[in-house]
């Protein structure tokens, strides 16, 4: 079953506009290859976080909606978390509105 999916993600502020075309590009190659769907991909400008992560006080905020079976939603967690670009991340299921 396809389910609308939210991933918001925190990459490191010092990170260039290159290195952020391809991470983000990154992710959304799990999602296509694992026969997700990615409806849209935001990049926020850098912000200050609630706490230090990783010696960072602020980050790159990404958010990419997806539509894809719940398989692909664990996969892309596993990726992130595996990821030495990514600070934090956080995938939830949107409602289906």
């Amino acid at each position: 079953m396809v389910r609308p999916y939210e991933a918001l993600y925190i990459v490191d502020p010092e990170t260039s506009d290159e290195d952020m075309t391809t991470i983000t590009e990154k992710y959304r190659n799990v999602v296509v290859e694992q026969g997700g769907e990615v409806e849209e991909i935001n990049r926020w400008d850098r912000r200050r976080l609630a706490y230090e992560v990783m010696g960072r006080t602020e980050g790159i905020y990404v958010l990419m909606t997806f539509k894809a079976e719940s398989g692909v939603e664990t996969e892309l967690g596993r990726v992130m978390r595996i990821s030495d670009d990514v600070l934090r991340h956080l995938i939830t299921r949107r409602d289906e509105d």
